[in-house]
C-alpha cells in the first residue's frame, strides 16, 4: 500500500510540474528595428537573412534566430534582460561594423520593455531611383547604384535581375517570384525587362530589382513597386 501511495503521488507530482511548466509566462516585449546603412534600410530577400540573439547567464545557450523582412527591419517578441546580438557570417549583402578589437562586430543589448533600435551595416553596394512601368505584358525596370566598400574588400556584381510576382512578397527565392530575368549591368546602373506568364490574369504586379554580388549569398534588393496591368 505504501508503494502505491507514493507512485500516486509521484505521479500528482509530475502532473503538478507539468501544468508549472505549461504555464510559464511568454515574453511580452517588442524588440522592433531596422537594418540600415546612413540611416537607409537594406533591402533583402524574403526570409532569406538573419542574425541571432544569445543570453548570457540562462542555462539554455541555443541562439534565438531573428528574420529580416523584405524592408530590412525586424520584429520579435522576447524575455526582458541582456543579450548579445550577433551577424551571422555571410548573412546579408553587407559587413557588419567591428566595435572594438577585444568585442568584434558582437553588439551588447538591453530589451527592456518594447524596444526599438536601428542597426548600423557597410553594404557593398546601395540601390537608389528604382523606376519600373508595365506595357502589355513586358514589365519594364532599372536603378542606380553606388559601391560603398571600395578597398580590399570590394566585390564586383555578379548580376543584376528584375523579379515580378503577384503579391508584395518579391525576391530570387522560387516561391516569392513568377518569373525574372536578368538585366544589363552598366556602370552604375541597371536596366532591362521581364515578361509576364502566359494567361495571367490579374489586373496588377509587383516587381523588384535584385543584385547578386560576387561572393555573398543573399541578393540586395530595391523597393518593391505595384504595377497597374
Amino acid at each position: 500500500m505504501k508503494i502505491r501511495h507514493y507512485l500516486y503521488l509521484s505521479a500528482l507530482a509530475l502532473i503538478f510540474a507539468s501544468c508549472e511548466i505549461d504555464n510559464y509566462d511568454e515574453p511580452e516585449s517588442f524588440f522592433t528595428g531596422r537594418i540600415v546603412y546612413n540611416g537607409e534600410p537594406i533591402e533583402v530577400g524574403a526570409r532569406e537573412v538573419r542574425f541571432q540573439l544569445f543570453q548570457p547567464g540562462f542555462g539554455n545557450l541555443a541562439p534565438l534566430d531573428v528574420h529580416l523582412d523584405t524592408d530590412g527591419s525586424f520584429s520579435g517578441r522576447f524575455f526582458d534582460g541582456d543579450y548579445k546580438l550577433k551577424f551571422l557570417n555571410g548573412q546579408g549583402p553587407f559587413k557588419a561594423y567591428e566595435v572594438n578589437e577585444q568585442q568584434g562586430d558582437t553588439i551588447f543589448i538591453s530589451i527592456r520593455g518594447n524596444t526599438e533600435m536601428d542597426f548600423e551595416v557597410l553594404p557593398y553596394y546601395m540601390l537608389n531611383s528604382s523606376q519600373f512601368s508595365a506595357s502589355g505584358s513586358t514589365i519594364t525596370g532599372s536603378a542606380n547604384y553606388t559601391q560603398v566598400i571600395t578597398d580590399a574588400d570590394a566585390r564586383t556584381i555578379e548580376f543584376a535581375r528584375l523579379y515580378i510576382n503577384d503579391t508584395q512578397f518579391v525576391s530570387n527565392n522560387g516561391d516569392y517570384n513568377l518569373g525574372f530575368s536578368d538585366l544589363e549591368v552598366n556602370t552604375g546602373r541597371v536596366s532591362g525587362n521581364t515578361t509576364l506568364p502566359d494567361n495571367y490574369d490579374k489586373d496588377y504586379i509587383f516587381a523588384r530589382i535584385g543584385v547578386k554580388i560576387d561572393g555573398v549569398e543573399d541578393l540586395l534588393f530595391c523597393p518593391v513597386q505595384k504595377l497597374d496591368l
